[in-house]
């Protein structure tokens, strides 16, 4: 239930935190603080006992301000789950991310529905990786890559369909979104998620998605939707919500 979720907004673009505090509402998380740097956050989150999960999305910005105040944050905070929202990705600056203690890394060319997904996975304790990241270590091996996928699939069996589903797991989506992109039923996705970890002796969809990294799987869905992309710094977030909701 996204209800029972916090959100916490830390950026000093107001208009990315508002843009991002009305799409989070309307999907209805929690949105109880919106503010310019740490220490007005650490006054103005109090008590989070009444929620399930307390998240805090940290605008990075083109000076690093939000990568700069994430390692304080786990400190105050740790019970809370990091998101770092990127101008853009930055290969270096993912795994700087992730070393700082951050659940989550997106980029604000992100559209609305995967960005619902991934921020619920981030409350479940999975981590989130831009899809950008994929692509960077695929591409990094080539045809060694390629070739290495495809030994792997036949090793653990994998069938087409599930070889497409983790290509969803990848990009973060969960059961609901992958089940609209494949057109097949939410509980069949289940069955074939349970399958894949079977199959590659993994416990998470996280790890799950780190192995076919690993092994060169591109993350090109084919017929996916045009969603546009939200929250660039110079555009006001507005105009997009009605896109958030459809």
């Amino acid at each position: 239930m996204t209800h029972d979720i916090e959100v916490s907004l830390l950026g000093r673009n107001e208009i990315v935190r508002e843009g991002l505090r009305r799409i989070l509402t309307e999907e209805h998380f929690q949105v109880t603080a919106s503010v310019e740097d740490s220490a007005q956050l650490r006054v103005t989150v109090k008590d989070q006992t009444g929620f399930r999960s307390h998240i805090i999305i940290i605008d990075n910005g083109p000076d690093q301000f939000g990568l700069e105040n994430c390692r304080k944050l786990q400190q105050r905070f740790p019970g809370s789950k990091l998101v770092l929202l990127a101008d853009e990705f930055d290969y270096g600056e993912v795994a700087e991310a992730f070393r700082a203690g951050v659940d989550g890394y997106i980029v604000k060319e992100i559209s609305c529905e995967p960005l619902i997904s991934s921020l619920h996975l981030v409350s479940m304790g999975e981590k989130v990786m831009p899809s950008q990241l994929a692509g960077t270590l695929a591409n990094g091996n080539g045809a060694m890559a390629r070739r290495n996928w495809r030994e792997s699939i036949a090793d653990v069996n994998l069938s087409e369909r599930e070889v497409e589903i983790l290509r969803c797991l990848i990009l973060g989506y969960a059961n609901k979104v992958i089940s609209r992109r494949l057109t097949i039923s939410e509980a069949t996705v289940k069955v074939h998620v349970k399958a894949i970890l079977r199959k590659l002796r993994v416990s998470n969809r996280t790890q799950a998605a780190i192995w076919a990294v690993k092994r060169g799987l591109e993350t090109h869905l084919a017929a996916q939707p045009k969603d546009r992309t939200i929250l660039n710094d110079d555009d006001s977030g507005f105009e997009l919500l009605s896109d958030c909701a459809a």
